[in-house]
């Protein structure tokens, strides 16, 4: 039997190397050929594996030179250098390691934040100059100040957690934070703007979506406490870097201290140059025992798969095994689309979500569905989630998770009900997969309804009163959005009622505020799947 072949395009640890080669994997270490993507995308087709880090850009053209490409890993948690489309299309697992680098990366955030609190780089500058500025460099104490931690997962929550140990107080903002969890871990659950008014130092720990970009802009710094410090180790993107310039230079921001920017490498930067500005090459994960972990970590998933066919820490595929894959792969879709929807549609934090099984699928690999519903509940905000991680990201959020399996009690041979219960409502939603493998919805909120998954979709809670289609319809023509399917549900003649719309293209945010400002509407939201 042919040994399957590793390409390893990045620096990794020999310790790496010598795990595929024990494992019985052929590897080809080259680690600086990631720079060269057309010597890349020219060899590419000779190799089952693809070891990275962060340099290797694993585009669309380079998984479509990879005939032979079954994986790629990536000894890291961001796989934004990966198409990972493009790979799920030509079935190439992707692999990550989510944890291995989450102690180093909030170490550098607590060393950025006492760096910021004395001053320390420009204070050592000052001295080798040759200056004795002992008056200029009045620093603050730690001790009894507010830090202010937005995002408190893994990474957040250890940074909370060294805080606490320095006896400052930790306020947390986090949607997908539950109370309990706040209370175990030690810090104040807070929404945002009352962590931005009351926080000393501020500490981003939140992936990069939609939600979350620039959620630190000129607005959020006007609602800070003057004299307040910034910290972001987490994503560039996270924050308006010429806002917090200017924050500086009026001095309502007395330091901020950056490992991460819009633009990397970061040549040049707005940021760069300010006296109270401290900035570090993306070292977050930049720690021996750090590159270690994960380079070790990635050999092993990679080898178990190329040798076993066993997946774990998958980003675009679940741990099961190949036997399993046919029958449940349209269930899988069917339950991430229904906790997408559910998440989609939840703006506060989740302390319980209830996956009740009927029929057939009860009798399936359960684990693998309800993974899959967590991810599709949690990406909405959180982004880097996978159907591997979602079960972790979300104890680690305190959020309860039921599984309920019974018997068929409704027409359908198997059905999904993922209900999630926030700290202001309960709302379920549910699906089956007909004879022909689609997914589809069947009940919102108790209200019956028949309509597959659209790529984008307008989701309206109404009134059930006459003219309210016409009038939905006719803005939706007027803003040239075109409607590919509609579907309508409701409890009864006159009482609330659903519209579910498929549509071509991306629905502006004009147009919503629009249908949002008819008397019948109740809620309206954009969904994608």
């Amino acid at each position: 039997m042919t040994k399957p072949k590793v390409l390893i395009s990045d620096a990794l640890s020999p310790a790496a190397v010598q795990i595929f080669k024990d494992r019985g994997v052929e590897v080809d270490f080259q680690p600086n050929l990631g720079k060269d993507k057309d010597k890349l995308a020219e060899i590419i087709g000779n190799y089952d594996g693809l070891a990275i880090r962060s340099a290797t850009k694993a585009t669309a053209k380079i998984i479509e030179k990879a005939t032979r490409l079954k994986v790629i890993g990536r000894a890291g948690i961001g796989v934004d250098n990966v198409e990972i489309p493009a790979a799920t299309a030509k079935g190439i697992i992707v692999m990550n390691t989510p944890f291995g680098n989450s102690i180093t990366t909030a170490e550098h955030a607590i060393t950025l934040m006492l760096a910021l609190a004395r001053e320390i780089p420009q204070a050592d500058a000052s001295t080798q100059a040759g200056k004795w500025e002992k008056n200029r460099f009045m620093g603050v104490e730690i001790t009894g100040k507010v830090l202010g931690v937005v995002g408190c997962g893994n990474i957040g929550s250890i940074v909370a957690d060294r805080a606490l140990g320095l006896r400052m107080k930790v306020i947390a903002f986090d949607p997908f934070l539950s109370p309990e969890r706040a209370k175990d871990i030690g810090v104040e659950k807070v929404e945002l703007d009352d962590l931005l008014k009351r926080s000393d130092f501020i500490t981003l720990h939140t992936p990069l979506t939609e939600k979350t970009r620039n959620i630190i802009d000129a607005a959020a710094i006007a609602k800070m406490k003057k004299g307040v410090r910034l910290i972001n180790c987490a994503r560039g993107g996270l924050v308006d870097e010429q806002a917090v310039v200017d924050a500086l230079n009026s001095k309502h921001i007395a330091g901020a201290a950056f490992d991460v920017f819009v633009e990397e490498p970061a040549n040049k930067n707005v940021l760069f140059g300010h006296p109270n500005v401290i900035c570090t090459p993306h070292l977050g994960a930049s720690t021996t025992e750090a590159q270690e972990n994960v380079a070790l970590q990635v050999a092993e998933q990679m080898s178990d798969y190329l040798i076993s066919g066993a997946i774990s820490n998958a980003i675009n595929f679940p741990s099961i095994t190949a036997e399993e894959a046919p029958k449940l792969r349209p269930f899988i879709a069917l339950a991430e689309k229904l906790g997408s929807f559910a998440g989609q549609l939840t703006e506060t934090g989740i302390s319980k979500v209830t996956i009740t099984y009927e029929g057939h699928v009860a009798e399936m690999k359960i684990k693998a569905l309800t993974s899959a519903v967590l991810s599709g509940l949690l990406r909405p905000m959180l982004g880097e989630v996978n159907v591997v991680s979602a079960p972790v990201v979300a104890k680690e959020r305190g959020m309860v998770v039921d599984e309920v399996t019974r018997a068929a009690q409704s027409d359908y041979e198997s059905l999904i009900t993922v209900t999630v219960a926030t700290e202001r409502q309960e709302r379920s939603v549910s699906g089956t997969v007909y004879h022909d493998g689609k997914p589809r919805l069947v009940d919102i909120k108790g209200i019956r309804v028949d309509a597959e998954f659209g790529k984008s979709m307008i989701y309206v809670t109404n009134e059930d009163k006459p003219g309210f289609i016409g009038k939905f319809a006719g803005l939706l023509g007027d803003a040239k959005i075109n409607i590919a399917t509609f579907h309508l549900g409701r409890v009864e003649q006159g009482g609330d009622a659903i519209a579910l719309v498929e549509v071509d293209g991306v629905v502006p945010a004009d147009v919503l505020a629009r249908v949002q400002a008819l008397p019948q509407v109740k809620q309206v939201k954009a969904l994608t799947f």
